[in-house]
């Protein structure tokens, strides 16, 4: 018979004792059930003890946790979380340096757990770190072991970082701006000071006086890679927080300190392999600094504005201004204004009378007339070259400079993301962006001179400038996507891939539609399609087997936290539980949670998922929203809570786990998958019928003879 639904068997230990087997009722009061375990082993004061995950994080078992409890759960019969505390709180204040070295440790690992921390925080336990702290009188292991402490207790939000007084503060800059300091405390400050950034404006702007980016800068260049990533970690931080004024000023700062060749160099180009957190930090650095331009991608032009009107004057005057001083001398203002708008019209605006109403659409705004005369100062030779070159051209065949240039800087825009929130998740980075000073405008110069190129190529007409952009987006795109290191890379890779390249790739997928668009072959697709389905399902599995790093994220900041979920090999039982920065691929006996298969209910996706309800729901949290899963489990419905590191891993758990819960693969990547898999088949069936046309209807079965005596007779032929 089974056992009811609130009896759970477990197994409780205690050093020195036989380990009891209990039957646990979860309606039995906490206390009770301690009492019962305690008097089995003959130990008073059962409100002294309690029990306690023996795998795992060790977390201790509340009324608001059991229900965690599983059927061949191992528990801990342990000190109560108050005891420990108190215990814990006097061992801190101890004159012996290796009881409070001891205690310290201690305490660090015990804070991760929220009932603990309350236990020690209500006993004004954060009053003797920051007096550990301010006092000074230690360093190195002492030291590193009271901030983590103070690191896990704050985690759990039960006193707000502004509490924290200016001795305690000025400390923890202190150890960050000292020349000569153990590592691990550097580190663990600079993590504190990324927290507090955040939390208030006074504290970012006492963080922002006191950590000069000079000395942030000096902690990129270390060798040790985790103290290198917790100064990237506060120096973005420190952009986030910052108003856009603050932010141009440290950016400008930055730039000075060229930091982004140090980047490129020392980051990117180096000898360790780049973290998923890193990677993270540079995309974000990437997207703050072309964010800079959505200032002006925004502002349309001001017609009453005399210096946007010279800026659109030098554009003419690096262009025709030989011509101008000729005919100007003598001419009448009328004369002039013809003659000005004559060069407007050479240089591709459209309403060359007034060209500033070309700069009214917003975006690109102010920013495609800053590409102009930027290309038009740095790079006069080509800047006259294209515009003298399609001059000489018949009106209908001349690219239009000014035209194409607006049109460009709109699809750099989209194509660069620029004037979009920086994603909580994204590690996608440019490299050449960081080998490159004037990112923006420099890939401008070369994308504006790629335009005319393949105008030429395209030997285009005006109603063809749409169609030339469309190319024009596809070269940059399909090149980026490369992931060129610098900027002459991508120069000579876009070049390469000129229009009759587009062409081929274009006709390539075109043909390639229509040889799978035919009758037979659309007949021998769904033939097909059982067959790799199944091969992609097996592939799912596999990969769920094989298990995924997960990083656990808050909505104070990206957590360094990590976790692992892998599935068992005969697919009953997934395992999960925390692991430490580094460990790639822990063995399955390291992860002690366990959520049995048949226990799983539903999967819940995106805004549907509880850890996605608890945040914001601004623009900046639509990408964890795209990678958000949660299982719901159990009869209690518990969940757990997933968010992808990528898209890809998002569709390969939603899979793996539909097909678990015996539900069809509905994400993205299954389509692209099996379209990837039908198509490399059907190129291999249909290998003997290149070059030969595939009818829609089969040839007709010609009608039976109407005799059969053409058949030889081998009877005869042996007589």
């Amino acid at each position: 018979m089974a056992p009811p639904k609130d009896v759970v068997k477990i197994a409780v230990q205690m050093v020195g004792a036989i380990p009891q087997l209990i039957e646990l009722q979860q309606s039995k009061p906490l206390a009770a059930v301690l009492k019962d375990i305690c008097d089995a082993w003959s130990l008073p004061n059962a409100e002294r003890f309690a029990l306690q995950h023996a795998d795992g994080r060790q977390t201790y078992i509340t009324e608001s946790n059991r229900g965690e409890i599983k059927n061949g759960s191992i528990l801990w019969l342990t000190t109560s979380p108050d005891q420990e505390a108190e215990g814990l709180y006097a061992g801190i204040q101890s004159n012996n340096l290796d009881v409070k070295a001891d205690s310290l440790k201690r305490l660090a690992n015990l804070s991760q757990d929220v009932t603990f921390a309350q236990e020690f925080i209500n006993r004004n336990g954060l009053k003797q770190i920051f007096s550990i702290v301010e006092e000074g009188n230690h360093t190195g292991e002492i030291l590193a072991h009271t901030l983590k402490a103070f690191m896990e207790l704050m985690e759990h939000d039960f006193v707000s970082w502004e509490t924290l007084s200016a001795a305690f503060i000025k400390k923890i800059v202190s150890y960050v701006n000292m020349s000569v300091m153990d590592a691990s405390v550097q580190q663990l400050s600079l993590s504190i000071l990324e927290n507090m950034v955040p939390s208030s404006r006074v504290l970012f702007e006492l963080v922002r006086k006191e950590v000069t980016v000079d000395r942030l800068l000096t902690h990129l260049q270390v060798t040790n890679t985790q103290l290198q990533l917790k100064a990237m970690a506060l120096l973005i931080a420190l952009l986030l927080a910052a108003t856009d004024a603050e932010r141009w000023e440290m950016m400008a700062y930055l730039r000075e300190r060229n930091i982004r060749q140090f980047i490129h160099k020392n980051i990117i180009h180096s000898s360790e392999p780049l973290g998923d957190e890193m990677a993270h930090y540079l995309y974000v650095l990437q997207s703050i600094s072309l964010n800079l331009h959505e200032r002006r991608m925004r502002t349309p032009m001001d017609p009453y504005s005399q210096e946007q009107r010279e800026l659109l004057q030098s554009l003419r005057q690096a262009a025709f201004e030989p011509e101008s001083e000729m005919s100007s001398s003598s001419a009448s203002t009328e004369r002039r204004r013809s003659l000005c708008a004559k060069e407007f019209h050479k240089l591709g605006f459209v309403n060359n009378s007034n060209p500033a109403q070309d700069l009214y659409r917003a975006p690109p705004g102010l920013l495609a007339l800053d590409n102009m005369v930027y290309f038009s100062r740095h790079t006069p030779n080509a800047y006259s070259r294209f515009v003298l070159e399609n001059s000489s051209r018949e009106d209908k065949h001349e690219c239009p400079f000014a035209r194409s240039s607006i049109q460009l800087t709109l699809i750099l825009c989209e194509i660069l993301h620029v004037g979009e929130p920086c994603s909580e998740t994204a590690q996608a980075f440019y490299p050449m962006f960081f080998g490159q000073d004037h990112f923006f405008e420099e890939l401008f110069c070369i994308c504006i001179q790629l335009v005319n190129k393949t105008w030429k190529e395209m030997r285009a007409t005006q109603e063809d400038f749409d169609k030339v952009l469309q190319v024009v987006r596809e070269q940059i795109t399909r090149t980026l996507s490369l992931k060129p290191t610098s900027l002459e890379l991508f120069k000579t890779r876009v070049n390469v891939l000129n229009y009759s390249e587009i062409l081929k790739l274009r006709q390539t997928e075109r043909l390639h539609q229509e040889e799978t668009l035919a009758v037979p072959v659309l007949v021998l697709r769904e033939r097909l399609k059982p067959e790799l389905l199944e091969l992609i399902r097996q592939q799912r599995l596999l990969r769920l087997c094989e298990g995924t790093l997960f990083r656990k994220i808050s909505s104070r900041r990206r957590q360094d936290k990590l976790w692992y979920c892998r599935l068992s090999p005969n697919h009953k039982v997934l395992h999960y539980g925390d692991v430490e920065e580094g460990v790639s691929s822990p063995p399955i006996e390291s992860l002690p949670e366990k959520i049995p298969v048949a226990d799983m209910k539903a999967l819940l996706v995106g805004k549907e998922c509880p850890h996605t309800k608890e945040k914001s729901s601004g623009k900046q949290n639509k990408d964890v929203l795209e990678l958000a899963f949660s299982i719901v489990y159990d009869v209690e419905e518990y969940c757990l809570n997933f968010i992808a590191p990528t898209r890809y891993e998002f569709c390969l758990w939603t899979d793996g786990l539909n097909m678990l819960l015996g539900k069809e693969m509905t994400s993205e990547r299954t389509q692209t998958d099996l379209d990837v898999l039908l198509s490399m088949e059907l190129k291999l069936r249909l290998l003997d019928l290149e070059n030969i046309s595939i009818p829609d209807t089969p040839p007709p079965v010609p009608k039976p003879p109407s005799n059969l005596n053409f058949c030889y007779d081998f009877s005869h032929a042996e007589q």
